[in-house]
């Protein structure tokens, strides 16, 4: 029979890599607390129009990267989330979450975009986001900047830098448009055949081209932040006066646009040098049109997302320690009749917080010598081997060795006293 796989580009997230995971999850979850930011889940599958209209027809995940289908019950178009901001607008315009003020809200999950997978960049990758809805001050672009500013410096990274745009409001872009249309019209011998194509439809997406031919007549076209009034000007020179007060380093970019339709004024990137070609690892910006788009009553928002695998090859890049969740004991159990008792007295330690690794027994070869499961005890990177042996164990008894600091000490503790003694075994960190 053949033997199945997953998906290529969805891949499976294994121990101990997944601690990697569960370690940065837990440094997010603790930062946004500090924010005030709070957890919303939202579903995996939305309403295909959702996307198309919150992210823009002609942008580059509409067109060619989203993973849609209809629902063979009742034909409604749906579609796997290729991001999460067009959700977490929907979800709150659904339950008329700003009724009674602004929210400041987090994600972690799962997004799909059908794309040929690369290093950090997967058919099926994982984002972490913040989001906070309901506030037009600029001082709230700058509170998401360093609250992501402030996750680089929690996990250690330190080749991580900041680039800033606007986009202005609607008015000013469509005068940018105008200008950029009329620009690449007198230049169409120089566009290739992507350019050409989005000429019309969105010119904007042009300055991002990766194409090097490109580049210099790029460089040279009109510059958006030229096109900008004064209360956007002065909006996008508060943000720089926050970051400035605050010691976050920025340079402006003006050529970042992000691949959003929804954006205006504040737009960033934080990128790095040491992932090759796909070196942003978390971007966002302004969309106070967003909640209208899609049916929702007006209101400002902004907000940003990183892509987990790509900020977990940064760490592993940096050479980040990470703390790996290892057992605190080992329990040794040579003679299975001593298994029902033995599991009292670990249940009885995990009760009390200390985290307990049992040895299981090995197929017909039953629970294994004591030789071969102390060495099991060890290579667990466990603290402690807890043993069952037949003497102790008549006693009511059970013997604790120290197999780290200490090693070799060993002690009788009662079976009956666990609680006297559990606090023993644990970890500092536990304890």
């Amino acid at each position: 029979m053949e033997k199945l796989t997953a998906v290529k580009g969805m891949n499976d997230i294994l121990p101990p890599d997944s601690a990697r995971w569960e370690w940065l999850e837990a440094k997010v979850r603790e930062l946004m607390a500090r924010f005030a930011y709070r957890n919303i889940r939202t579903p995996i599958v939305e309403p295909t129009g959702l996307f198309v209209r919150g992210l823009g027809e002609v942008t580059d995940i509409v067109e060619k990267e989203m993973y849609s289908f209809e629902d063979r019950l009742n034909g409604e178009q749906l579609t796997l989330r290729p991001e999460n901001t067009a959700g977490v607008v929907r979800a709150v315009a659904e339950h008329s979450m700003l009724y009674d003020g602004g929210k400041r809200l987090y994600y972690m999950g799962p997004m799909f975009r059908h794309e040929r997978p690369q290093r950090g960049r997967y058919r099926q990758f994982h984002q972490i986001g913040a989001e906070a809805l309901g506030y037009p001050g600029a001082e709230v672009d700058a509170e998401l900047i360093l609250l992501a500013d402030a996750l680089w410096k929690e996990l250690g990274l330190k080749d991580v830098q900041l680039q800033l745009n606007s986009l202005g409001e609607p008015d000013e872009r469509r005068a940018h448009r105008a200008a950029l249309i009329a620009y690449f019209e007198q230049h169409a011998d120089q566009l290739d055949e992507e350019a050409k194509r989005r000429l019309h439809s969105n010119p904007l997406r042009i300055l991002d081209t990766k194409n090097p031919a490109m580049q210099s007549l790029v460089e040279a076209a009109p510059k958006l932040i030229d096109f900008l009034g004064e209360a956007s000007l002065k909006h996008f020179r508060t943000v720089q006066e926050i970051l400035d007060a605050n010691g976050v380093a920025w340079t402006l970019n003006p050529r970042l646009v992000r691949g959003m339709d929804y954006y205006n004024l504040t737009v960033f990137e934080f990128v790095t040098q040491s992932l090759g070609s796909q070196g942003t690892i978390c971007g966002g910006g302004r969309y106070d049109y967003l909640i209208g788009m899609i049916g929702g009553k007006p209101a400002p928002a902004v907000g940003w997302a990183l892509g987990v695998e790509r900020v977990l090859e940064l760490i592993k890049e940096n050479g980040t320690a990470i703390d790996m969740p290892l057992p605190d004991v080992y329990a040794v159990i040579p003679d299975a009749a001593f298994v029902p008792k033995a599991m009292v007295t670990v249940q009885a330690l995990r009760a009390s917080g200390v985290r307990v690794q049992m040895h299981a027994a090995a197929g017909i070869e039953g629970m294994g010598s004591m030789k071969s499961q102390l060495k099991r005890a060890d290579g667990s990177g466990a603290g402690f081997a807890l043993i069952f042996g037949a003497e102790e164990f008549a006693r009511g008894e059970v013997i604790v060795k120290a197999l780290r600091d200490g090693a070799g000490a060993q002690v009788a503790r009662s079976m009956a006293d666990v609680a006297g003694w559990s606090a023993t075994l644990q970890s500092p960190a536990q304890a």
